[in-house]
């Protein structure tokens, strides 16, 4: 009978060790992170925009798409990350609703970017890139080419590839963790090669934990990324960032961050000095990902040449914030200081329900603003429509 209640004991206070461990580890974790992103809906999201835009359903039913981008033919080619595939839709009749869906090329590995240049479409993938090329016109790649099939793959492991104006190819590569010193030189940084074989790698700039956003200027030719701040240091810091990526500037990760802000880890007196500043600061943990000016001219002229970021969304915060786009308002080619939103409720009122996660951005041959949606499946048509400019 001893032994019995003794073993009783015992257990009581190993369940009690684990229930007040568990309350414990529950506190701590929900003082800095929230599920709603996880867990969100996937639903059609009732989304908030200025006074005249108006927005629909151009696509549904897609498997976790990522980066968009129209092709020179005007069809909408999408990197469908949870398919492994690179699909294009069309809107045959004009309606702004895609009425026609084909498989450009499959057996892609978690494609997240894509980018057209001189025939063929260049594809992201953990790895690195595969060329795409469709040969004989039909619609569908017939040869595909690795151009590189070496990154790493732990971590940050998006890789998005854009060209510059001169030709080269430029390729962000995000860092294999929250905060440390990487092994490998070309993580955490973007990439450059003298040309689209993929040729004379370097490193264009160093110090970003996870750039997964690039863009051209169309007029200026300059490259802007959007940066993914550290976590873990607390509901408003660090701000992620809007960057313009100067060839062998240093954005200061893991040392120093947004220019100013040392890092409680791996930071030290002077790591701040001589570190790029980014453009804009915007709210930490907002992830940052699209984005892209607005070369269109349907939209009203305020809306003209500003650049517009997707944020994808929070966990590392108590209270979530993003799932929205906003823009960065531009004068010409000089961009203003703060961003404002421009397309919310992916993320409701309640701050509890998430809808959508917004990812990539893309402005149509229609001027319309094209915006993917990895959790529910969606591509949105954002479109002005009328009213007050």
């Amino acid at each position: 009978m001893m032994q019995r209640k003794s073993r009783f004991l015992g257990v009581a206070a190993f369940a009690t060790v684990l229930l007040v461990g568990g309350v414990l580890a529950y506190r701590a974790i929900s003082s800095r992170v929230n599920l709603v992103g996880i867990l969100a809906r996937g639903e059609l999201a009732q989304i908030k925009l200025p006074d005249g835009f108006g927005i629909g359903i151009f696509a549904e039913g897609l498997d976790r798409p990522r980066f968009i981008r129209f092709g020179p033919e005007g069809k909408l080619y999408v990197a469908e990350r949870g398919a492994d595939r690179i699909v294009v839709l069309e809107d045959k009749d004009g309606d702004g609703r895609s009425d026609a869906q084909f498989v450009f090329a499959d057996n892609v590995p978690n494609p997240h970017s894509l980018v057209f240049h001189e025939g063929a479409w260049y594809v992201g993938v953990p790895s690195g890139v595969i060329r795409l090329t469709d040969r004989d016109g039909d619609g569908q790649a017939d040869e595909r080419v690795a151009l590189i099939d070496d990154f790493p793959t732990s971590g940050h492991n998006t890789r998005t590839v854009e060209f510059l104006d001169d030709g080269r190819m430029v390729i962000s590569v995000g860092s294999s963790c929250n905060a440390c010193e990487e092994q490998d030189a070309r993580r955490a940084a973007v990439l450059i090669y003298d040309n689209a074989a993929a040729e004379g790698e370097k490193l264009l700039a160093t110090g970003l934990r996870n750039a997964v956003g690039l863009t051209v200027h169309p007029g200026t030719g300059e490259l802007w990324a959007t940066n993914n701040g550290r976590d873990l240091m607390g509901d408003d810091l660090p701000p992620d960032t809007i960057l313009l990526v100067r060839e062998g500037a240093d954005y200061g990760w893991p040392s120093c961050h947004s220019g100013q802000i040392l890092d409680p880890d791996y930071g030290y007196e002077g790591a701040c000095d001589n570190v790029e500043k980014p453009i804009a600061d915007m709210q930490a943990h907002s992830a940052p990902l699209g984005l892209v000016f607005y070369e269109g001219d349907a939209f009203p002229e305020p809306y003209r040449d500003d650049l517009f970021i997707a944020f994808h969304g929070s966990w590392n915060r108590s209270v979530p914030t993003g799932y929205k786009v906003v823009r960065l308002p531009f004068e010409g080619s000089e961009p203003g200081s703060e961003v404002v939103d421009f397309a919310t409720g992916w993320l409701e009122e309640d701050l509890e329900t998430v809808t959508g996660r917004p990812v990539g951005l893309a402005v149509g041959p229609d001027g319309a603003l094209y915006v993917s949606d990895d959790s529910g499946g969606f591509i949105y048509r954002i479109a002005y429509v009328g009213g007050d400019d």
